[in-house]
């Protein structure tokens, strides 16, 4: 099996940068779930401090690396205007409206992920802040940490829309 350049990014994009973000999830609310001083003793709020501040930021950051090679790598060939008598095979976007059939992939999958997406890192990344701002404090706070994770789960439910959407515009129109 070959992958084009364009593959390659696609998959780095999707695959690789999506999975790794949706997958921490899960250990980003376990983590600030059992962020409590009843559940754990000082000496494992500190060594849990540093796992939540690293585990936090690292999800963060690759939210962010996923929506800017969405946007900056991958999205400029879906978004592509074909030139005059072009097979529109090799022009997603373009593919998608000259076919009546297949025209809401775009009008509403597409544009709704395009969007929805960057609401991930900017979640994850007031998590990451939050947590780093409160350190060991949040053991303290669970009200602060019920919020949290509500905006961890708003943050991981944007990344699965998108994913989800950007995952079938991809099966009917490929870049």
């Amino acid at each position: 099996m070959e992958l084009s350049n364009r593959d390659a990014w696609a998959v780095a994009h999707g695959l690789v940068l999506g999975t790794i973000f949706l997958l921490a999830f899960a250990g980003g609310l376990a983590g600030l779930w059992s962020f409590a001083w009843r559940l754990v003793t000082p000496e494992g709020i500190r060594e849990r401090m540093r796992r939540l501040i690293v585990g936090t930021w690292g999800m963060a950051t690759v939210s962010w690396a996923a929506v800017i090679t969405g946007t900056y790598i991958v999205y400029p060939w879906y978004r592509a205007t074909p030139p005059e008598g072009a097979d529109l095979a090799d022009y997603p976007r373009s593919f998608l409206l000259a076919d009546p059939s297949l025209d809401l992939w775009h009008k509403f999958a597409f544009e709704w992920k395009e969007h929805i997406a960057f609401l991930a890192p900017i979640l994850a990344t007031t998590v990451a802040v939050m947590v780093t701002y409160y350190g060991p404090r949040l053991a303290d706070k669970p009200l602060v940490r019920y919020a949290l994770m509500a905006m961890f789960a708003v943050a991981f439910a944007s990344a699965g829309i998108a994913s989800v959407f950007g995952a079938l515009v991809t099966k009917n129109a490929p870049v």
